[in-house]
């Protein structure tokens, strides 16, 4: 058995490539790997703070600024006040981003299916419950964490992010 020294390196490099993988087919649709992010990520928790979209996008709250600005721009996403305090804005799809959103679900369809080739489903089965428990573990470990990145975790309403899929 190989040497589960390098699991956290092979972990962090399959995610890298996974990433790479995706943003190389989301180029089609003329967008980058943040900007999927953020839309799959805003589709499941629309209504959340953009301190709180930054944590969950590992994105630089300035950064994340300047790229919900363009996002906005081109009638994405729209940022409102959120009527409890005024220092936050809450962040909401427009219908335009529907249609892109689609794309972005078969994109990461198909990326994963790249990724699992040759993975039998049943290996494929094995696999997402070893990541959930080693996930289960980790969260267990660390109580608290997403609440510490802006607010309390959002069950998922929708399918995983792409290239965070």
């Amino acid at each position: 058995m190989e040497s589960l020294l390098n699991f956290g390196f092979l972990l962090k490099d399959v995610s890298r490539l996974y990433s790479l993988n995706f943003e190389r087919h989301a180029a089609r649709l003329e967008l980058t790997l943040h900007q999927c992010r953020v839309l799959s990520y805003l589709s499941r928790n629309e209504g959340i703070s953009q301190a709180r979209l930054a944590y969950l996008t590992e994105t630089d709250p300035m950064t994340l600024g300047r790229l919900l600005g363009r996002m906005e721009a081109r009638g994405l996403l729209e940022r409102r006040p959120n009527p409890d305090d005024r220092r936050v804005r809450t962040l909401f799809l427009r219908p335009s981003a529907a249609p892109l959103l689609r794309k972005i679900w078969r994109l990461s369809d198909l990326s994963l299916a790249e990724s699992l080739s040759g993975i039998s489903a049943r290996e494929r089965a094995t696999l997402i419950r070893l990541m959930r428990r080693i996930h289960a573990n980790l969260d267990t470990l660390l109580p608290g964490m997403a609440e510490r990145g802006g607010g309390k975790r959002t069950p998922s309403r929708r399918r995983a992010a792409p290239s965070e899929a």
